[in-house]
């Protein structure tokens, strides 16, 4: 009974449990002015339930791999410079945008082992996190992290249509370690990935992917960019 019932109560995030008790709340002060409104107020809660979910995963271990750091759909990969707050240059990396709806897990995972090398937020506006104005407009926290043989990695957490809040717990010169959480975002969001220069993407546009366990690319690997089609 353990195993069967262990994929669905799943551990919620702590950020979610003051969320969680005003939800609860709401549904009582439904309930109260009219009994039939008590089942959206429950449903409604069991969606909260739901969206602050934080799920154990398992993250491959090889050396060289670049994990995904969101649940969600890669819904663009393109050559674009990296948020000039990072100071990285001008120069295209290939970026590899994850959208989250809100029904995905919004627990951030860290995608590569390394040491926090710079942390930039910037307040911004809350366009649809699916458009690709996003990554300039809105609200964002960037991260450079360096790899331990000295590669660059700067993935962005990005504010969405309904996001209120960006939660990162990262601090400069921090070691960390793939597939550990690092952070969230309230209510619908996008991360993007820049790959080191030379990186090519294991992964392509429509897929989705799995925070901590789906391989976007691999540094130590010369395959060519993925390919794929919708069957």
């Amino acid at each position: 009974m353990h195993d069967t019932l262990k994929p669905i109560l799943v551990p919620i995030h702590r950020e979610g449990r003051p969320f969680i008790g005003l939800f609860a709340l709401a549904a009582l002060l439904l309930w109260w002015i009219w009994t039939p409104l008590l089942i959206v107020g429950v449903l409604l809660t069991g969606w909260c339930v739901y969206f602050f979910r934080d799920p154990a995963r398992v993250t491959p271990t090889r050396n060289g791999l670049i994990v995904s750091p969101a649940d969600g759909v890669v819904q663009m990969i393109q050559d674009l410079p990296p948020p000039p707050e990072l100071e990285l240059g001008g120069e295209p990396r290939t970026r590899i945008s994850i959208f989250m709806n809100v029904f995905n897990v919004h627990v951030n995972r860290v995608p590569a082992d390394g040491t926090i090398r710079h942390l930039s937020y910037r307040p911004g506006k809350f366009f649809n996190a699916s458009l690709d104005k996003a990554s300039v407009d809105n609200e964002r926290q960037a991260v450079l992290m360096a790899t331990p043989d000295g590669r660059e990695i700067a993935f962005v957490q990005i504010a969405g249509l309904v996001a209120r809040r960006i939660l990162c717990t990262l601090a400069v010169d921090q070691q960390v370690r793939a597939g550990e959480r690092f952070g969230m975002i309230r209510f619908g969001s996008r991360v993007d990935v820049y790959l080191p220069q030379g990186t090519t993407p294991q992964i392509c546009v429509g897929q989705l992917s799995v925070a901590g366990e789906t391989v976007l690319a691999d540094m130590s690997s010369e395959l060519s960019a993925a390919t794929g089609e919708t069957r």
